[in-house]
């Protein structure tokens, strides 16, 4: 479906026709990846991005014609975004969204006819404009789209946080009983607990958002055929 509100990106692309932006969220940070086809108006875009302190970009790398940003807050989890909105219904969002014409694009995974109609009614009590552009059956089997990928998985992990990981799982961290707590395997390496505790915790969480629309899939998926479900890394 598609969705057209009030936002800064969605008027961006509003003016500049030529623009596509491509959004994946991790509920902690976004990543964006502009793309503007019309090269005159290229610079102009990147000129208004930056000229938007809200979007606090992190990091920033581009070419000719197009712009990749590291958001320092999720933006899609505003109280004013559907993202935000779908979270609270049995729906999936598959990322990337991606903005274009005016409008921002969703690929939605509905478990229950319910929270289909539930979405309609706060879509039209919230005043904005949508249309449904296609409708296909789910029969609970991960289509080629949702594969999971090692990409999915730790393209948000940063160096130290898979460095973290690795290390607990070294010491025995994840072990039941752990054969090491956070205070020891930190002296032992060197780094201060509260610095490898921070970096061990942002990737646990990372991991587990990455993992947890898979583990709905699975779910949601007939006893019977959950044999047959295949993970493609």
């Amino acid at each position: 479906m598609k969705v057209a509100f009030n936002s800064f990106l969605i008027d961006l692309s509003r003016r500049f026709p030529s623009a596509k932006i491509f959004i994946w969220c991790n509920r902690e940070n976004d990543v964006l990846e502009v793309i503007v086809k019309n090269p005159e108006d290229f610079p102009l875009v990147v000129e208004e991005i930056h000229a938007n302190p809200s979007l606090g970009v992190l990091e920033e790398t581009s070419d000719d014609r197009r712009l990749y940003l590291n958001v320092k807050e999720c933006h899609c989890m505003r109280e004013d975004t559907i993202v935000r909105h779908i979270g609270t219904l049995d729906i999936l969002n598959i990322f990337p969204n991606m903005i274009e014409n005016g409008w921002v694009y969703h690929r939605l995974i509905m478990f229950r006819h319910e929270d289909f109609e539930e979405l309609l009614r706060r879509l039209e009590k919230w005043g904005w404009v949508f249309k449904i552009l296609r409708k296909v059956p789910f029969n609970g089997f991960i289509a080629s789209s949702l594969t999971l990928t090692a990409d999915a998985l730790f393209s948000d992990l940063t160096g130290k946080q898979i460095d973290a990981m690795l290390t607990a799982y070294r010491h025995g961290y994840y072990n039941l009983p752990r054969d090491s707590d956070i205070q020891t395997i930190a002296a032992k390496t060197r780094v201060p607990r509260t610095t490898f505790q921070e970096h061990l915790k942002k990737a646990e969480n990372k991991l587990v958002t990455a993992l947890v629309p898979y583990i709905q899939l699975f779910n949601h998926a007939p006893a019977e055929k959950r044999k047959s479900l295949e993970i493609h890394a």
